[in-house]
């Protein structure tokens, strides 16, 4: 990977696949670097080590970008007793971001997403005055971005097509490659606007890169992806697709994905996808045109790994981290070859494609009882 140009545009354009990293805040939490509820980077100076140590893992497993560890662009959100600036901390993840970079030849990517104004209704929809308060909370973000020059700024995590035509038109300034990416499902943005025209108008906008990001899962985002394909092809406009979708099933989720489940954010582990799961999406992602594949919040190395590993013919070669993966089975069909009950038929992949796991909870629910279902009919709850 070392050797490879760190201009993502030009490797897509060559026809490379590129597999995307993972979760970083939620995967800190559980390691016990970041708080919940307040979700923000401050280890990269409380503990670097952690968040290097993550980020090597996802280059290591196959990725092929290393996002920075920012957040936002103001002093706000941080835990009580934290008197770190925002500008310090995302300086330091900046400085691990490219450490990583120099070692793995990984592409530095640093992300704006939605806005405190456009939010809170600050900023006032539809107008210029609005669109002039949006753009200049994200150009306080992408400063110390641009200030380290990163290979990548990734426009994600918008819920609203508008704000994110405003982040796209602000982010296409700066010279660098451009990747788009709303967190929405099937029913659109959070005013109703259809994934199809959330795409339409992305690409419209001059963002060579689209696609959507987190809030539901991967086959609830490929579905939303389909959606949006097909609106880009009847308007003959060929972005590159992106997607980095949620690490846990979520078809009960209400409009705003797995922040409305009750397991949300402590107790999310039964539905956690498994690595074949992600084998499947990537399968599924890349037969759709999707060339920029990854994950989001959930997504731990391992996963990123499937990814890699499921499409390491399509990439030519394995990730460093398939070194200790038994990626062909082999290791498992040489215990079953030796008549051991307990690996029968699990050297073969289409045993693990086929399973079912269960949750080992004889009183657990299949779904939530979702007040406002978004994706499934609310009779299957009668």
């Amino acid at each position: 990977m070392a050797d490879k140009s760190k201009n993502i545009l030009e490797r897509l354009e060559a026809g490379e696949v590129i597999v995307g990293d993972g979760s970083y805040v939620n995967t800190m939490e559980k390691r016990g670097y970041v708080k919940a509820g307040n979700y923000t980077p401050e280890s990269s100076i409380e503990h670097p080590q952690a968040v290097e140590q993550l980020a090597t893992e996802f280059a290591r497993a196959g990725g092929d970008i290393t996002q920075t560890f920012t957040f936002y662009s103001r002093d706000v959100g941080t835990p009580e007793g934290c008197d770190l600036t925002c500008l310090e901390i995302n300086q330091a993840s900046c400085d691990i971001a490219k450490k990583i970079s120099e070692k793995k030849g990984t592409i530095v990517a640093g992300g704006i997403m939605q806005t405190g104004v456009y939010r809170t209704g600050v900023a006032v929809k539809g107008t210029p005055e609005g669109k002039a308060e949006v753009q200049q909370e994200l150009i306080e973000g992408l400063e110390v971005l641009i200030k380290n020059n990163i290979d990548l700024i990734i426009v994600e995590y918008f819920h609203n097509i508008e704000e994110m035509e405003w982040a796209i038109d602000l982010a296409l300034r700066y010279g660098k490659p451009v990747a788009a990416t709303m967190c929405i499902g099937p029913t659109g943005d959070g005013s109703g606007v259809s994934p199809g025209e959330c795409a339409v108008r992305m690409a419209r906008a001059g963002a060579p890169i689209i696609g959507i990001n987190c809030l539901f899962d991967p086959f609830i985002c490929l579905e939303t992806m389909r959606m949006m394909k097909k609106a880009l092809d009847a308007e003959g406009l060929t972005p590159f697709l992106m997607t980095q979708p949620l690490g846990f099933r979520t078809p009960d989720a209400g409009r705003f994905g797995w922040i409305t489940l009750p397991e949300f954010p402590f107790s999310m582990e039964p539905r956690q996808i498994t690595r074949w799961e992600v084998a499947r999406y990537a399968r599924e992602a890349y037969d759709l045109g999707v060339r920029v594949i990854g994950g989001c919040c959930g997504f731990e190395p391992y996963h990123i790994r499937a990814i890699a590993e499921e499409l390491a013919e399509e990439r030519k070669g394995f990730p460093e981290g398939s070194d200790k993966s038994d990626h062909d089975l082999s290791t498992m069909k040489k215990k079953a070859d030796l008549g051991r009950p307990d690996y029968a038929m699990k050297g073969s992949k289409q045993f693990w494609m086929d399973l079912v796991p269960c949750t080992g909870r004889p009183m657990s629910a299949a779904l939530y009882k979702q007040p406002d279902p978004q994706l499934i009919n609310k009779a299957i709850f009668q």
